[in-house]
Formats: structure tokens, C-alpha cells, sequence
């Protein structure tokens, strides 16, 4: 129960954050839950009605004191204590809609709860609903519409604009005759306006919420010990549900197991198995549900977030961006709409070696400056996902010290650090993303809702945090695809080779590839690479002369060069003798460094590694990287014609 203690001392840590306007999803005070509002009244001091309106969509979120059964409701008398729906609110709902109202349940609840805080707005309001006017007001304003004997309008069938309700509760039936939500089952919100206080919201009215808290918790009977605060006050008996979006059900603890084969024979009651104070249950679910809204991670229904306990508003660096998006992005930079992207076209980036070195430590050095590394500041990394819609577990928890959560981030850029093409403008040397190791793996058509996806994220979130190895399946998942090149666009190749290449490199660290071409490393998977790369290097650059696009040999047979790399050899050997002719008769000079290039590759295989022709492992996809690279930047040095041109072909779809 570790995570709750966490979550409740996250809480307690961040009090300023609560009911933040700024917020998207503020952090909830207790007994609080968040409601799309339709409608606002707004009130005078003695309950008169003075306006309404419809309440646009972005503004709509609305904060709203609660019981632990309306947080939850689906059907049932279980009302809100303040704004609500019509059913519950209004005195004259079944006179207008022919349906049953709970107004009385409303009345009654708000009644105990004015008589014991003795509030003036909560006054208003209790005197405003017991006039019983309220629809009829919202009728006489033009917000909800009757038809001439006084009945609320199921949709609108007049052929004129819609009014705004229409707009926001439609009406009608679906395709099974199912009622639609429409405009009597619209949620109001109010406010009060009197002399002495200029805030009319009681939305983000502190003594409202503190009033609320207070309330329902002397009423709660169910007294005991708490399992997690190890004090006696009230005890939760429901829990939260919408933690990780208004529709989710699911929950993180429920026993519901109270006839039959009572709890399995082991308890009687669920508080024997464990007991959770109500304070300690609203905090802790609060704290989570406003961490996973202001900075988790959804991969399908799996949610992962990581904060600090102490300074959980400090951001974190996060585990699942690549180094591109870690260190050489903006921070919060407003994401450019498919407009903006259209007009503004993006300036290559291509961040070096040493780019990537100076900004990781840079960045590791400002995080380690925000973050004390004591006892009281955890770095907590947690995940939670459902199985079905009313049961939550958590996949994954771990807690560090920010000295070693840092340390493990960093581990994770420099381990899995390559040379990385994520389009003619994302160039840069670094970790890919989690996300992009799936997808290299799998396929880029794997989207977020994929549970494939949601379970790779799993496999590789203990890499990072506990720097545990890289699954073998996964490794040569990509290496596989990688050795495909003429089964994906130039660019996906290209992403998919360079986190082949990062992911074998971390597998074998104690080999310690490096991202330059190493000329003293004679491996037999590392010596093929490099042959294949110059085979294709030799025909690329004779194709250009000819002024042919399509795919090399090289390329069309790398999949079977790596099953069977002596015999496939052979084949593209031969296949390369017209180029190599056509290289000596138009650029001699070329000619003689490639071949000599060749012949030096040759010196260096051992014979039995030469003639076997034992599968390859993804070391010959390292070789084959750095090689190529080698190539052509020695060939830039070399002054050779048309080089930047001939690189500018390969970037385009070549014709097989």
C-alpha cells in the first residue's frame, strides 16, 4: 500500500494546486469531482433569480462537491449536494417532462448541509430551488424551450437555427430507439452574486469545498483504524473511480463480494481485509487522478506517470521521449496546429555526437539542481491499466531517489545512443522513444489503442527504470525489419535500422560498439556488414551516373544476404561488375579508393568466417551502418563530384 501513502503525501505536498483555474483537470478537493456543465444561473444574496446562460463547451468543466455514491452514479437517488441535474434540482421537472424527478432527495441533502454550515450562498440557492422556478425561468430566458402546453421540447424540428441547447444536448432517438441525451437532461451550475464578496463562482470558492469536506465527513458512521495513516477516523466504504478520464469506471479498490461465498470464506466484512481512511482514499485518488491528467502517459488503457512526492509540480524528465524530444525540443513549447505545419516549413535539424553529449549533461545537471535527493522527495514511476471496465491494477510500481531515477534516465540516452533518421529534418544521435521501438518492431501502422503497444511500453519501461536488459524478442524483432529495406519507404528504413542498431548496441554493451566506423574490429557479422555497405555504396554511385532511380542488389537481397551472407555474397558480387566498370571509365579515381576499400575488407576475414555461411546476427547491421556512413563522409572529404547530389537521390522513393 505503498502507493497510496505516496499519493497522500502528494497531496498534502501540493494544497496551492488545488482548484487551480489554470488547469486543465485541477487537483480536486475532497468530495469533489469535475461535471460538464450546460447551464449557468447566477443568483442574488436572497435567492432571486437575476440570469442564465448556456455554458460553452470549453468552458464547461465545472468543479462540484460530492458524495462518495454521486461520483460514481449511474442510475438511483444520489444526488449532488449543489449543481446538478434538472431532474435533481428542479421543484417542477415531472410537471414539465413527464418523467420522475428527484427533487426531494436533492432538497433534503442541501438542507442539512445549510443548516450546519450556515453559508449565505448555499442559502441563496436552497431558497431558489424550493421556489420551485427554475425551468420555468430557464424557459421565460430563452435557454430551454417548451412546446404551447408548457412541455420541454425533446429536440428542436422548426426549420430555423437550433438554439444553443439544441446544440449541446440534441434530442432525438438513435437507430435502437434509444432516448438521446437532450435538453431536460441538462446539468446546471450556479452562482451567487451579493454585495460583500466580489467571487460569484462557488466553483473555486475555498470555504464551499471546506464547508463540503467538513460535512460529509461527520457523517460518515463507519469509524476505525486506518491502515495506511494509522489513525482512527472515518472510513472510506466506496472508492473513486475516473482516474484516468470522466468515462472511466474502473477502480483501484472495491469489494463488492457481500453475499455468497462471502470475501472467500476469509473476512466478513471488506473493512477486515483492509481499512483506508476516507481523507487518506479522496486524497490519494485526487493526487492521481490530477498527476495522470497534468503529465501521464496512455498507451491504449494502460496510463503510466512519474512525479516527485515533494515538488510534484517540478517536472520530471520523461521516460518515454526520445533524446530529440528530451533535450533539443522546447519545454512547453504550444504544439503547431496541421495549419501552422502546412505553412511554416521545418529547417533541417542534425545534432551531432557532441550535440547530444553537452545537452544530456546539461540537462541531468538542471534536474539534479531542481530535485533534493533525501527521503522526503521519492521519485515515484507507477502504471495502472484494466481488464474490463470496473477493475484497475497496477502493472508496474517503483520508487527511487531522484539521484537514481536521474542517473537511470541518463544511463538510458548514453546506452541506447545511435545515430537515429526520423525524417530529412530529425536527424540526431540518441535514444529513440519507447513508442519507436515498438513500432520498429512491429510495424508503424501499431497506433496508440493497440494493445500490442500498451504491452512492448510495459516490457520496456523496466529497461529504463531498473536498467534491466532489453527483451532478446525484441531485438531481433527490429533487426529482423531492419534487414527488410525494400518492405518500407527510404525513411522508415532508415528510423528502423538506426534503433535496430541502438538496441543491439545496449544488448551487447560489454562489447562497446562505437557510432564511428572501427577499422581494428574484425568480427565476422561486423566485416559482412561492412562488405554489404560498400557493395551498395559502389552501385549507388554508378546508378547516379546513369541517371537510374531504382533499388541496388544490395538492397532487394539484404534480408536473404543475412540467412545466408557467403552464398548471397557471391550473387551480388557478380552483379556488381558492370557498375564497377562503368565507376573506372567515368570516375577512375573513385574506382581505385572503393576497390582498394574492398580489397582491404577482404584481407581481414578470417577464411572460415569468410566461407561459412552461418545466419548473421544484427552485428552486420552495425557494420553496415557505420560503414556506410564512413563511406560517404570519406568520400565528401575526397572532394568526389556530384556527392551531395547522389546522397539527395537516395532520400527519394526509388522504382524497383
Amino acid at each position: 500500500m505503498n502507493w497510496l501513502q505516496r499519493l497522500t503525501e502528494t497531496y498534502d505536498n501540493c494544497t496551492a494546486a488545488i482548484g487551480n483555474k489554470n488547469d486543465k483537470i485541477p487537483l480536486l478537493p475532497i468530495c469533489h469531482t469535475m461535471q460538464n456543465a450546460h447551464i449557468e444561473v447566477t443568483l442574488d444574496g436572497a435567492g432571486n433569480f437575476l440570469r442564465a446562460k448556456e455554458v460553452d463547451r470549453g468552458d464547461a468543466p465545472t468543479l462540484i462537491p460530492c458524495t462518495e455514491s454521486s461520483s460514481g452514479r449511474t442510475s438511483g437517488q444520489c444526488p449532488h449536494p449543489l449543481h446538478d441535474k434538472l431532474e435533481y434540482l428542479a421543484k417542477d421537472y415531472t410537471e414539465r417532462t413527464g418523467k420522475k424527478s428527484d427533487h426531494e432527495s436533492h432538497i433534503t441533502q442541501l438542507s442539512e448541509w445549510v443548516v450546519v454550515c450556515e453559508n449565505q450562498k448555499l442559502s441563496s440557492i436552497l431558497t431558489y430551488l424550493k421556489s420551485g422556478s427554475l425551468i420555468a425561468d430557464l424557459i421565460l430566458n430563452k435557454i430551454l424551450h417548451a412546446d404551447e402546453s408548457g412541455n420541454l421540447l425533446n429536440q428542436w424540428t422548426l426549420n430555423t437555427d437550433a438554439p444553443a441547447i439544441f446544440r449541446l444536448l440534441g434530442g432525438g432517438h438513435d437507430n435502437k430507439g434509444k432516448e438521446k441525451p437532450w435538453q431536460a437532461n441538462a446539468f446546471v451550475r450556479f452562482q451567487v452574486e451579493t454585495k460583500d464578496d466580489p467571487n460569484s463562482s462557488l466553483q473555486y470558492d475555498p470555504e464551499i469545498w471546506k464547508a463540503w469536506g467538513q460535512f460529509y465527513a461527520s457523517k460518515n458512521a463507519l469509524q476505525g483504524l486506518c491502515h495506511i495513516s494509522s489513525t482512527e477516523n472515518s472510513l472510506a466504504e466506496q472508492h473513486p473511480a475516473k482516474l484516468r478520464h470522466s468515462g472511466d469506471k474502473a477502480k483501484l479498490i472495491s469489494a463488492n463480494d457481500n453475499s455468497g461465498f462471502t470475501f472467500r470464506g476469509r473476512f466478513i466484512e471488506a473493512q477486515e481485509a483492509c481499512s483506508i481512511g476516507f481523507d487518506t482514499s479522496q486524497k490519494a485518488h485526487n493526487a492521481l487522478r490530477w498527476l495522470i491528467n497534468k503529465q501521464g502517459q496512455s498507451f491504449g488503457d494502460q496510463t503510466i506517470v512519474s512525479w516527485a512526492t515533494a515538488t510534484p509540480g517540478e517536472e520530471l524528465p520523461d521516460p518515454f521521449k526520445s533524446s530529440l524530444d528530451l533535450l533539443f525540443q522546447p519545454i512547453n513549447a504550444e504544439p503547431k496546429t496541421p495549419q501552422e505545419k502546412k505553412k511554416t516549413k521545418e529547417p533541417a535539424t542534425v545534432y551531432t555526437a557532441q550535440d547530444f553529449a553537452d545537452k544530456l549533461n546539461q540537462s541531468m545537471r538542471g534536474y539534479s539542481a531542481k530535485f533534493t535527493d533525501d527521503e522526503t522527495n521519492k521519485v515515484i514511476v507507477m502504471a495502472i491499466d484494466s481488464a474490463t471496465t470496473g477493475r484497475m491494477a497496477i502493472r508496474y510500481y517503483r520508487e527511487l531517489k531522484t539521484s537514481e531515477f536521474l542517473s537511470r534516465i541518463r544511463d538510458w540516452h548514453q546506452s541506447t545512443a545511435w545515430h537515429q533518421y526520423f525524417g530529412k529534418n530529425k536527424q540526431f544521435v540518441g535514444a529513440p522513444a519507447p513508442k519507436d521501438i515498438a513500432q520498429a518492431a512491429y510495424g508503424k501502422k501499431l497506433d496508440s489503442k493497440d494493445r500490442l503497444l500498451s504491452s512492448t511500453i510495459s516490457r520496456i519501461l523496466p529497461c529504463i527504470i531498473e536498467s534491466s536488459p532489453i527483451p532478446r524478442d525484441l531485438v531481433e524483432a527490429c533487426v529482423h525489419r531492419a534487414s527488410h529495406k525494400i518492405s518500407m519507404p527510404f525513411w522508415e528504413w532508415n528510423k528502423t535500422l538506426g534503433i535496430a542498431c541502438a538496441l543491439y548496441k545496449k544488448q551487447h554493451h560489454q562489447r562497446n560498439y562505437t557510432m564511428s566506423y572501427e577499422y581494428e574490429r574484425t568480427t565476422r557479422d561486423y566485416l559482412y556488414g561492412s562488405l554489404l555497405a560498400i557493395g551498395e555504396h559502389i552501385e549507388e554511385r554508378a546508378l547516379y551516373l546513369a541517371n537510374e532511380k531504382r533499388s541496388t542488389h544490395a538492397a532487394k537481397l539484404m534480408q536473404r544476404f543475412a540467412e545466408r551472407p557467403y552464398s548471397t555474397w557471391r550473387t551480388i558480387e557478380l552483379q556488381l561488375a558492370p557498375y564497377l566498370s562503368r565507376l573506372k571509365n567515368n570516375r577512375p579515381s573513385v574506382h581505385h579508393r572503393l576497390t582498394k576499400t574492398w580489397d582491404d575488407l577482404y584481407a581481414k576475414f578470417k577464411p572460415d568466417d569468410f566461407t561459412s555461411d552461418k545466419p548473421l546476427s544484427g552485428e552486420f547491421l552495425i557494420g553496415y551502418h557505420t560503414f556506410r556512413k564512413e563511406l560517404w563522409e570519406n568520400a565528401k572529404k575526397s572532394n568526389d563530384q556530384d556527392i551531395e547530389k547522389i546522397q539527395e537521390t537516395l532520400t527519394e522513393e526509388t522504382k524497383d
